[in-house]
């Protein structure tokens, strides 16, 4: 018990005056005045759990300063790779959004030209490509064969392929 009030005793001579420098330099490093009051907090909470190594420690002021700044560089080194990650996210958000706005643009153009394709193929395209019905159901609903069915869809689709990449097929 003795020995305990020995330890805080040294601790308010020794370490507590050091609060103020252990502040300063935390907020330096920090430039976060909340942050740099919490990494002096837990500065003088460290120096106290290493209270039975105290005997060891040549420098009191060194050991403190130390710890302090490791405390403030870690700090700094996470909100350094916190906004890197938001600022990632951020960039993968935008290049999703232009890929779908290049994507509904691609889209608009492919409805525009399917617009100007012969009925037969404009609905043969529509059913199969857009409503997703199979080769057989088209033929039943448009009164064409299966092979029929084929040949205007092939002919649609090159139509459209050709307008899109300005090249023909």
């Amino acid at each position: 018990m003795v020995q305990e009030y020995e330890k805080i005793t040294d601790f308010r001579a020794n370490v507590l005056p050091m609060k103020d420098k252990l502040f300063r330099l935390a907020q330096r490093i920090t430039l976060d005045r909340q942050e740099a009051e919490d990494i002096t907090q837990e500065t003088l909470i460290r120096i106290w759990e290493q209270r039975d190594l105290w005997h060891q420690i040549e420098n009191m002021e060194a050991y403190a300063l130390t710890i302090c700044r490791r405390l403030a560089l870690d700090y700094v080194k996470k909100v350094q790779l916190k906004a890197e990650k938001e600022r990632d996210v951020a960039e993968y958000q935008r290049s999703m959004a232009d890929d779908n706005n290049e994507g509904d643009d691609r889209m608009e153009a492919v409805r525009t030209l399917m617009d100007q394709l012969p009925e037969v193929q404009r609905t043969v395209m529509l059913l199969r490509d857009i409503e997703g019905y199979r080769y057989d159901e088209i033929a039943d609903m448009t009164s064409l064969t299966e092979t029929q069915v084929k040949v205007y869809l092939h002919r649609a689709r090159t139509r459209v392929k050709e307008a899109l990449t300005g090249r023909p097929m």
